[in-house]
């Protein structure tokens, strides 16, 4: 349930803007008459509507998230209150001046920010963030869960440039391709990694001592 959750959002991203860009036009109208008030200029191209409509149900889809858990009493981690944050001010720049440029830096600047917190906590404030989360139910030595540390700082610190990369060297629709499935993919292998990783470092459990034999 929870992962779904956390899926939610750019599952619905996805979804609109590949109905929207396979019927511009209608997009381009629908937009411009129901959504033309909070943009700039009062009308949407075409071109811009598709990435417009997504971003706008990515906004609702979060608040939807935050909102949900808010009602169940779950605690909202941190990062969904930064993704929160930025899909706000992003989405909005992005729906005011319809420019999908700052809706594309909005994957990057929270991978930096999954990064940063990572950094910050692991080598200024002497606090081991990933084994604060995991040591509860994961024994590893210290050394290994510095390692694995690093692994996320860079991981997601170069996952922010690649996001960059493909939104400034592909069309929108290869971008958001690459934010749906290409980026998603990558956390998943690489989350799958780092369990290939710990478990090759868990303590043995101890054999059990032979019974001795009955005289």
């Amino acid at each position: 349930m929870k992962l779904l959750l956390d899926f939610l959002p750019l599952l619905l991203f996805f979804v609109t803007f590949k109905y929207a860009d396979g019927q511009p036009d209608w997009a381009a109208a629908f937009a411009t008459e129901h959504l033309g008030f909070l943009v700039s200029g009062g009308k949407v191209g075409p071109t811009e509507a598709p990435v417009l409509l997504a971003t706008l149900v990515v906004m609702l889809a979060t608040i939807a998230q935050v909102l949900y858990l808010k009602l169940r009493r779950r605690k909202v981690d941190l990062m969904l209150w930064v993704s929160l944050g930025l899909v706000m001010t992003l989405g909005a720049a992005t729906v005011y001046f319809h420019n999908e440029t700052f809706i594309k830096w909005k994957p990057t600047m929270l991978y930096w920010a999954i990064s940063t917190v990572f950094l910050v906590g692991r080598f200024l404030l002497g606090r081991d963030l990933l084994r604060k989360m995991l040591g509860p139910q994961v024994e590893l030595p210290s050394p290994i869960w510095t390692r694995l540390t690093l692994a996320w700082i860079v991981f997601f610190l170069a996952l922010g440039f690649a996001n960059l990369y493909v939104a400034y060297s592909y069309s929108t629709e290869a971008w958001a391709n690459f934010k749906a499935f290409g980026s998603t993919g990558l956390i998943l292998l690489f989350t799958l990694g780092q369990g290939v990783y710990m478990s090759r470092h868990l303590p043995q459990e101890s054999e059990a001592p032979a019974e001795e034999p009955k005289s």
